[in-house]
């Protein structure tokens, strides 16, 4: 139990990195023209970019279907909880919070949510895909709170 437990969390920190990774060389790299929807303004909810969340979703879910039904590879179960937990941290984080994709009031006075939030507004100061910088999701060093 303490193993799968571990398996979770440890697949949910080492998503921030993969993240971070393939925001800054795949989505700001060789994908650019699906991520570019989520650097410019448009109308109506549905961006390009959502795609990596389908390909995210689906990755998840078939290592959810295929540990829960062949033994030997049951922990890909406990990978694919941790890659979902992982994703619904990001919506709630970036979707819900920092771009009210869904209409909610959100004010805090947290330091480190405030310090995410504004690492996550100083990327998307850059609309191109060279030149942004904060990749991360769930993390921003220190450089980003509010003096």
């Amino acid at each position: 139990m303490f193993l799968n437990i571990l398996l979770v969390v440890g697949t949910f920190v080492f998503m921030e990195g993969f993240a971070w990774f393939a925001h800054k060389y795949i989505m700001h790299g060789l994908m650019w023209n699906w991520h570019e929807s989520h650097h410019v303004h448009h109308k109506g909810w549905w961006e390009t970019n959502d795609l990596f969340g389908i390909i995210f979703g689906v990755a998840a879910t078939a290592l959810i279907m295929v540990g829960s039904e062949i033994q030997s590879l049951r922990w890909l179960m406990y990978v694919g909880f941790g890659i979902t937990l992982y994703g619904i941290s990001y919506f709630i984080f970036h979707d819900v919070i920092v771009h009210r994709r869904v209409k909610i009031k959100f004010k805090t006075k947290n330091r480190y949510l405030n310090r995410i939030i504004r690492a996550h507004y100083v990327h998307h100061k850059v609309h191109e895909r060279d030149g942004a910088e904060a990749f991360g999701f769930l993390y921003a060093p220190k450089k980003y709170e509010k003096s």
